[in-house]
């Protein structure tokens, strides 16, 4: 039984090596991809908004509020009066505009009425310009 031990060639010199060292480019990439994790500014998913501060006085007297009913078959109640077209609701709405402090709409739609009349009523308020309108009986559409 023998081993050999030797380099293998005859004159005994060992042989060259021509496989390259990685081991000080592997540390240097290491380094590298600390620095990079580190530079790299942590990203917040934060909406910064500029709020008010301190406490703002109370009205002096309540809201005026104006309340848009939409029933199952798509009526259009305005305060308990039926409007019987689109251009008697956008009249309406122009009027509301036209003040020198609009007062709040309500709209509040039925829970089997389409989404089609319902949208009519919110585009024809957008259009002519009502800003402060705001969807009542949202818990109704939790299932």
């Amino acid at each position: 039984m023998g081993m050999n031990v030797g380099s293998g060639s005859a004159s005994g010199d060992p042989e060259v090596m021509v496989d390259i060292n990685t081991t000080p480019l592997i540390d240097v990439m290491l380094v590298l991809l600390i620095m990079l994790i580190i530079t790299i500014p942590i990203q917040t998913h934060a909406v910064k908004l500029n709020m008010p501060v301190g406490n703002p006085p109370p009205p002096l007297k309540p809201p005026e509020v104006v309340r848009i009913d939409v029933d199952f078959d798509g009526t259009v109640i305005w305060n308990g009066e039926v409007v019987s077209d689109k251009a008697g609701l956008e009249q309406r709405l122009k009027e509301l505009t036209e003040r020198p402090e609009q007062p709040e709409v309500h709209l509040r739609p039925n829970k089997l009425v389409s989404y089609k009349s319902v949208a009519m009523v919110m585009a024809s308020a957008q259009r002519l310009g009502v800003t402060k309108i705001g969807l009542v009986g949202n818990e109704q559409f939790v299932q």
